[in-house]
């Protein structure tokens, strides 16, 4: 790792980058954990940390009072207005920019933002659910993070993952959460057997047996959603422990929706019907 010395023709606007750090090598260590960090969720789950990809995300970070540890960026990066914009706003924390070759094994973009944040996965403590869901065997990484996006737009409080869901932290849910992360508190690799058995309020699980509607369901007080695998849908362990069977009325030539397009429909309802109480 060396200094990165700037050409006096180029004018930035944050003083910070003309001092920042290059790496320039893939065998360089930092490297080599920021690599496994993007690639592997056992080894995000051992340090606790991630990669945000792009400025919106690291903006919802920001804006949700966390800090990141570190920020990386690549050439291009370093005259972006919004970047430096974002930089002004943490100038306290480490900046490094990579080469280009190499930020672009850290993302899955076929055009890089330039800018990722390396953060600490947040640590949550248990609390009461007032309106949420749970998530049993969500495997489409994208499906995961829109779903975590309809929950924080509707307001949800909580989220809980089965340990066979998708890695909530991995950089293809983030992107599709789009900063849901940071609205929401996230329970990953739980028993959902045992949080549906001591949940106080009501559980809904959608069914196409079900004879009550959506639409005809008081979705007050405290609720969760209870969503299946996309393909086998809810184990039979967990429709029994649904309190509530509902149906989502399809008058279309239609059997049955996507997860994510299941959840969001359930979620909204209850988000309307909850702000006319």
């Amino acid at each position: 790792m060396k200094h990165l010395h700037i050409s006096n023709n180029v004018s930035f606007r944050h003083e910070k980058l003309a001092g920042m750090k290059l790496i320039q090598s893939r065998e360089n260590p930092y490297f080599r954990e920021l690599l496994k960090l993007a690639g592997a969720a056992r080894a995000r789950n051992k340090a606790g940390q991630t990669l945000l990809d792009g400025a919106h995300l690291l903006a919802a970070c920001l804006d949700a009072g966390h800090i990141p540890l570190h920020i990386l960026i690549n050439q291009a990066a370093m005259r972006d207005a919004e970047v430096n914009a974002l930089l002004a706003r943490i100038a306290h924390v480490p900046v490094t920019q990579l080469d280009d070759k190499l930020f672009d094994q850290l993302t899955e973009l076929k055009t890089p933002t330039g800018l990722l944040a390396q953060i600490e996965i947040p640590v949550v403590q248990t609390k009461t659910m007032h309106f949420g869901m749970l998530l049993e065997d969500i495997q489409d990484p994208g499906n995961l993070g829109s779903m975590l996006r309809s929950a924080a737009a509707a307001g949800c409080d909580a989220v809980y993952l089965s340990s066979a869901c998708a890695d909530a932290w991995s950089p293809k849910v983030l992107r599709a959460a789009m900063g849901g992360h940071f609205a929401l508190t996230i329970y990953s690799h739980q028993n959902l057997i045992q949080v549906a058995r001591a949940y106080q309020g009501k559980l809904y699980a959608t069914s196409l047996q079900a004879t009550v509607s959506l639409y005809q369901s008081d979705l007050c007080g405290d609720i969760a959603f209870v969503i299946g695998n996309e393909g086998a849908g809810l184990s039979v362990e967990m429709q029994q422990l649904a309190t509530h069977k509902i149906i989502i009325p399809m008058p279309g030539k239609v059997e049955s929706l996507n997860a994510a397009a299941a959840s969001a429909i359930c979620l909204f309802e209850a988000a309307r019907q909850r702000q006319l109480k």
